[in-house]
């Protein structure tokens, strides 16, 4: 029994062990592995893209970064404001919209500039921050060339025939008035031909645009002065030379006419005068 029972042990057949499996299997199953890792991983920013944390991570992280540099002392202390003339500082304090004591970091430049340009007065502007405290801004503002007289009312233009908003009529009453649909793009050769003759510049009133092609100067006194659509400038020397030798402004004048080259025609209210020509030649 005992014999038969270890040759039925040994006859009983071995247990088996798995073999492990290639090495080239685990590496494949490895990176399976990783790889699932990987696509997922690289899926979060989409998820995060798709409902907006990412961009609720980065305002959040802004924020505490904000909040640390206004604890480190970096706050607006001071504001400097170079160009401004016409500008309040009332208006260009609300306009950049920053208060002392503001993280700095906190503050926007660019949609500030967007705000300063938007003032009636400022052309360009340009605002920076400049660390640790200080915000500065520079304005270059639109310098006012003349009153143009549209649908009844007076509205200010600059140099370049844009107008100014909000300036009010009992300001810069010394400037001229000019009247046309077309008048504010040409204003500012008109005047600088105008100011050639300061005596003269000194007495217009205002200029009227006829046809879209030239100027009608009105002078202190009612008096018209009609210029030609070709060398205006030098029809009006002429008459800045004639002023100056004859005084024939002075003489009751209505109206000058200077539209013809060869010839100059002065009306009055006795009717019409001859006046001298450079040469010795009347008219």
């Amino acid at each position: 029994m005992r014999w038969l029972k270890r040759n039925r042990r040994a006859a009983a057949p071995a247990q088996r062990r798995e073999r492990p499996p290639p090495r080239w299997a685990r590496l494949a199953r490895r990176g399976a592995r990783w790889g699932g890792v990987a696509l997922v991983a690289a899926g979060v920013p989409v998820a995060l893209w798709q409902t907006g944390l990412a961009d609720a991570a980065r305002g959040f992280a802004w924020r505490q970064t904000v909040a640390a540099s206004a604890g480190a002392g970096l706050v607006v202390r001071e504001v400097l404001a170079e160009g401004r003339r016409e500008t309040t500082r009332a208006e260009l304090l609300a306009a950049l919209g920053v208060k002392g004591g503001q993280p700095i970091l906190d503050f926007d430049p660019e949609a500030a500039r967007l705000r300063v340009e938007a003032l009636p007065w400022v052309r360009a502007a340009t605002v920076e921050r400049r660390l640790p405290d200080v915000v500065r801004v520079r304005v270059l503002e639109r310098r006012a060339l003349a009153w143009w007289q549209k649908d009844g009312r007076l509205v200010l233009i600059d140099h370049s025939g844009e107008t100014i908003r909000a300036a009010a009529p009992s300001r810069f009453q010394e400037l001229i008035v000019v009247v046309g649909d077309d008048a504010p793009g040409y204003a500012a050769e008109l005047i600088a031909m105008l100011k050639r003759e300061p005596d003269l510049a000194g007495r217009v009133r205002a200029a009227v645009r006829v046809g879209q092609r030239r100027w009608n100067v009105k002078l202190d006194g009612g008096i018209d002065v009609r210029l030609p659509e070709e060398n205006a400038a030098a029809a009006w020397a002429k008459l800045g030379d004639l002023e100056r030798k004859h005084s024939i402004l002075s003489r009751d004048v209505e109206a000058v006419d200077l539209r013809l080259p060869d010839r100059l025609i002065v009306q009055t209210k006795s009717g019409r005068i001859p006046i001298p020509q450079p040469g010795g030649r009347n008219t």
